[in-house]
């Protein structure tokens, strides 16, 4: 008994905990980002040179290096708001998946990397920014599986209903 009650709370508090995480970790960016600081104008602009030199994404470079912290904070603030909210959890873990899949992508992938420049005399993170992506990466996940059932609500009375319409 003493071990089922144990698990319920962990089970009723986890999902809270992470999601309050992911919250205060997407809202202490902001400040960085819808001032365009010099950090994130260096990561957009890295990001922005990328996408220029590989062609494809040529067209989007300068807007994303410009008004891309604008953009990726605006979407952090929705799923910061959602998370902080028992119903609405489960997607602002999704939107912080999404967002945070792309942040790890580019540290990954472009030559952003993980250990960032932060100032500008050049030094560097050490790669924090990247360790704490990971974590509201693996956090966004538990939270979406421990908030499935109201994934599946939402989603699932939105079909029933697309369905009835159909009949």
């Amino acid at each position: 008994m003493g071990q089922n009650m144990n698990q319920e709370k962990i089970l009723r508090y986890l999902p809270w905990s992470l999601a309050i995480f992911i919250a205060v970790i997407f809202v202490q960016s902001l400040f960085f980002k819808f001032t365009n600081s010099f950090e994130t104008q260096h990561i957009f602009g890295t990001i922005g040179e990328w996408m220029a030199g590989i062609g494809l994404l040529e067209f989007a470079a300068d807007g994303f290096a410009a008004y891309g912290g604008y953009a990726v904070g605006t979407v952090e603030l929705i799923g910061a708001i959602l998370l902080v909210m028992r119903r609405t959890q489960a997607i602002g873990a999704a939107i912080a998946f999404g967002i945070i899949s792309g942040a790890i992508f580019f540290h990954l992938f472009t030559p952003l990397g993980v250990s960032v420049i932060i100032n500008e005399s050049g030094d560097r993170d050490g790669g924090q920014l990247f360790a704490l992506a990971v974590a509201v990466w693996v956090f966004s996940l538990v939270v979406i599986w421990l908030r499935r059932d109201s994934m599946a609500a939402l989603f699932g009375s939105r079909a029933a209903a697309h369905e009835q319409t159909q009949a």
